[in-house]
This record gives structure tokens, C-alpha cells and sequence, in this order.
């Protein structure tokens, strides 16, 4: 089983992440996190933040995570995922991936701003620290319309997202 955990950035994907996957670990479900930001930094530092960058990375971590599943791992990509076609595609591609849509509300977002990205992305037109593509803001972002699962950590808190996830996770898992 895959689950593309996909959100705006600071949505809490990698938390709830791994909060799962320490529940999962306990009750004996195999389980690995595909952190987005931590593959790009250590295997795809090549890939920008284009249309056709994002793709490819999504592509990679689909591939990889497709090999953990293939042995019964409950796999995790927590990664922005911004592109609705590029997550049908791996649905597509890929036997039991499952979208988790990680909501938030832009105005949450910008007031947690745990990476100061969207503080970066607000500066004013031609300031030199300006992020020009942080999605939801100034790029893309292609809300799931019908995700498996639709988590709001805006509204609920890590413990009730955990367990929603958890729950899903159980009741949809294939048994080998």
C-alpha cells in the first residue's frame, strides 16, 4: 500500500507521517516514510521546482515507494504533490496508492510557517529574497476532488488525524 500524503507546505504531511508510522511500528504493520524534502536533498538535488521537475521527482518516489510496497511495507511519500495528474498517474501506474489530502488553511499556514516560506513568498515583487514558487501561493496547487482520505489539521489535532489515518491504513491495508 501507498499513501501520497499531499498538502501545501507546512500542512503537517511528514508530521502526521511519522506519528503513523511509530502507531504502525507498535502494532507490527511494516512500515517507511518517503520524506519529499528529504529525497530531494539527498538523491534528486539535480530537480528544480518546475512543472516538469516536480513530475519527475513524484515519478521517482512513486517508483521507490512502489518497491516497498511490493513487500508488504505500507509506504508514506510525504511530499506537496501539488499536480493532480502526476498522482493519477501513479495511481494508474501502481497497484493500492491511496490519496491523503493534508488540509489546511492558507491563513494557518502563514501563521505557522515553520520553514519561513511563505514569509519569503509574500515579500513585495523584485525583493531579492523572494520565493517565486511556493505552491499555493504563487504556484499551483491542485486540490484532490475526491481523495481516499481528506485529513484537516486546521481543524483536528495530531492525535485525531493520527487516528483517522491509522484507521484507514488498518481497514484498507491488502494482507499478503
Amino acid at each position: 500500500m501507498v499513501l501520497l500524503l499531499c498538502g501545501l507546505s507546512g500542512a503537517g504531511k511528514t508530521t502526521l507521517a511519522n506519528s503513523v508510522k511509530k502507531k504502525l511500528d507498535e502494532s507490527g504493520v511494516h512500515t517507511e516514510i518517503i520524506d519529499g524534502d528529504e529525497y530531494r536533498r539527498m538523491l534528486f538535488k539535480e530537480l528544480g521546482f518546475s512543472k516538469i521537475d516536480r513530475f519527475e521527482n513524484v515519478r521517482r518516489l512513486g517508483f521507490i515507494a512502489s518497491k516497498f510496497s511490493a513487500r508488504g511495507i505500507v509506504t508514506l511519500i510525504s511530499a506537496i504533490n501539488p499536480y493532480a495528474e502526476i498522482r493519477n498517474e501513479l495511481k494508474e501506474t501502481y497497484p493500492n496508492v491511496k490519496t491523503v489530502f493534508i488540509d489546511c488553511s492558507v491563513e494557518k499556514l502563514i501563521n505557522r510557517d515553520t520553514k519561513g516560506l511563505y514569509k519569503r513568498a509574500l515579500l513585495p515583487e523584485g525583493h531579492p529574497d523572494k520565493l517565486l514558487n511556493l505552491t499555493g501561493i504563487n504556484d499551483q496547487f491542485d486540490i484532490p476532488v475526491e481523495p481516499d482520505l481528506y485529513l484537516n489539521t486546521g481543524t483536528k489535532d495530531i492525535n485525531e488525524c493520527t487516528s483517522m489515518l491509522f484507521d484507514f491504513i488498518i481497514n484498507n491495508k491488502p494482507s499478503l
